[in-house]
């Protein structure tokens, strides 16, 4: 793991700052510069300039306004990144709440997990946005700890952010009470409450919880035994199988892992040794063959004329679905087959024989893969040439990764074109609905209908003013630029004093923050942040979190290495030390 560079960011590297004066104002202008001296001056103005920018880093961490903005820019920056196309109307609307939220999670005490109100709803709102949720669903998520804590009230909510944000939180809250309407939690019971929160509940708002479970789930260690147990139990009946039905299947794998880790933490142990016992060195196997099928499908020669786009995505078979297949199913170990799985997608090159291309491309990726490893027949099944009754395309093979005498479970690889991937993922839906508890197949398509409605509905409401960009598509210079619109509200530009107050008072810090903040990120002094300033500033809050992010990598990984808990004798820092240290 390599530290963040720090040269990144020294500030000469900023075309603003490299206009100033080579000597600040304050020094005598009199004074000559004379040959053999620009040497010591450079050196000089470099010092002066890597004060200012620790001097600017320590306001940004010790005064309450610039930890706050800090906060502010960094968690909208961080997710509308990861939330990809959004528009100005969405934007404003998560700014909005993240204004709202940050200053009232401060306020709020420790989860009791541990970790700060405000850590838990970005870590909440960062999942939604991997889930490509739109913004009155982020929003609801990081207002949820707010609103249960009674910080805020849904109306406020509704008069401060808007009504679909509101609606969010009222039904979320909603279904977090679905498992109280059963006494007894056995298979039908779980299945008719799975079927009532898929008819009368927003899916934004069913999204919304499971996502709100896993966080919970992963954080579940702090709890006497029999509640977790007791949770594990309601997850794995309900909420496992309900993100299987509303399509987020990794969602679905992670929480069935999880609650198994807790129901059954012996079995778990168990089969999780018996899936690593395939590991060799310390790469998972699963990564070694990704690279490896995608490396020799990048330089074939005849799949390059093909396509213009090739991605291999890899994953191990969950550690619940790996029991169930060798208990249930009664399976030998050599019998689970599909440990390590691989999944090729192609984008074929446009033209008007696009979809044929695209079928001999995936029949070429074939050949590719039989050139690498022994391919077993009797499980190849192409879906290509024979789709399933519901449209599903695809080239399925089973190969044998054994090498050096070590045997190993049969890897299985899907082949496909984009196209036929992103119709088998709307094709699965009616088929997720009826495996989690559905037994009507006419009644998982209407709802299937009711859950698109609802998303285009979303989509609509947010829907903005045709961009002036031709192709719909954000550059990446206006993404970088969203905050700094967002700020400037009268459109001139630039930042001024007053807009920026406003903003330090709505996050509850005093004006004098914004002063202060001005004249250390103003580096033309002319009394407002222009949009390359500004971006400057966005640079350093990204150094910063990047730094945070190090940290908890590097403690992980130290603690697995050295195996140290945090109440060893070794490493003994106080959380008030450590505080005070950090300027916390």
């Amino acid at each position: 793991m390599e530290l963040p560079s720090m040269e990144l960011y020294y500030p000469r590297h900023h075309h603003r700052l490299l206009h100033q004066e080579p000597i600040p104002k304050t020094h005598d202008r009199s004074v000559r510069i004379v040959p053999g001296t620009v040497t010591v001056q450079r050196c000089c103005t470099q010092r002066i300039r890597r004060l200012g920018l620790l001097k600017t880093r320590s306001f940004l961490l010790e005064q309450t306004g610039g930890k706050m903005v800090v906060e502010l820019v960094g968690a909208f920056n961080e997710l509308t990144e990861r939330m990809g196309m959004l528009s100005s109307s969405g934007s404003q609307l998560l700014f909005k709440a993240l204004k709202l939220s940050i200053p009232l999670l401060h306020a709020l005490p420790l989860t009791p997990d541990g970790r700060s109100s405000l850590s838990r709803a970005l870590s909440t709102s960062l999942l939604l946005a991997d889930l490509q949720m739109d913004a009155e669903v982020i929003s609801a998520g990081i207002l949820r700890p707010v609103v249960e804590a009674g910080a805020i009230s849904i109306l406020d909510v509704r008069n401060q952010i808007g009504t679909g944000t509101a609606h969010l939180l009222h039904e979320s809250l909603r279904v977090l009470k679905v498992p109280s309407k059963v006494d007894v939690l056995d298979d039908g019971s779980a299945a008719a409450l799975r079927k009532f929160c898929l008819t009368y509940y927003d899916m934004r708002a069913v999204i919304l919880d499971l996502v709100l479970r896993l966080d919970m789930m992963r954080h579940l260690g702090y709890l006497p035994r029999y509640q977790q147990q007791s949770i594990s139990l309601e997850v794995m009946k309900i909420h496992a199988p309900l993100a299987h039905a509303v399509g987020t299947n990794w969602l679905s794998l992670e929480l069935e892992d999880l609650s198994f880790q807790y129901l059954f933490p012996h079995s778990y142990l168990y089969v999780d040794s018996w899936l690593k016992s395939h590991e060799s060195g310390s790469k998972p196997l699963v990564d070694v063959y990704k690279e490896q099928l995608l490396q020799s499908l990048r330089v074939d020669p005849l799949l390059a004329g093909m396509v213009v786009d090739v991605s291999v995505d890899g994953r191990y078979k969950s550690r619940f679905s790996t029991m169930k297949k060798l208990l249930k199913d009664g399976r030998k170990p050599e019998q689970v087959h599909d440990v390590l799985g691989l999944r090729v997608i192609l984008e074929p090159r446009s033209g008007k024989d696009m979809a044929e291309v695209g079928e001999s491309a995936c029949y070429r990726t074939r050949e590719v893969v039989r050139s690498l490893w022994k391919e077993m027949p009797h499980r190849t099944k192409d879906y290509i040439a024979r789709p399933k009754t519901n449209g599903y395309r695809s080239l399925h093979m089973a190969v044998d990764v054994s090498d050096c005498g070590k045997s190993r479970p049969l890897m299985e690889i899907q082949i496909r074109t984009k196209e036929m991937d992103m119709l088998a993922d709307a094709g699965t839906a009616s088929h997720s609905l009826y495996k989690s508890g559905l037994t009507d197949p006419e009644e998982a398509k209407r709802l299937k209908a009711i859950m698109m409605a609802a998303a285009e509905f979303a989509a609509l409401r947010l829907q903005d003013i045709p961009s002036t960009n031709h192709e719909g598509i954000e550059t990446e210079q206006s993404q970088s630029d969203r905050v700094f619109r967002l700020l400037d509200k009268n459109g001139d530009g630039r930042i001024n004093i007053e807009e920026l107050m406003e903003v330090m008072e709505e996050l509850g810090a005093p004006g004098e923050d914004a002063r202060e903040m001005m004249q250390l990120l103003d580096a033309n002094s002319d009394g407002s942040l222009s949009s390359d300033e500004f971006d400057f500033f966005q640079r350093q809050v990204e150094f910063m979190r990047n730094f945070e992010d190090k940290d908890e990598l590097y403690k992980t990984a130290l603690n697995e290495k050295l195996q140290i808990a945090n109440s060893s004798s070794l490493i003994q820092v106080s959380g008030e030390d450590l505080s005070s240290r950090l300027g916390n």
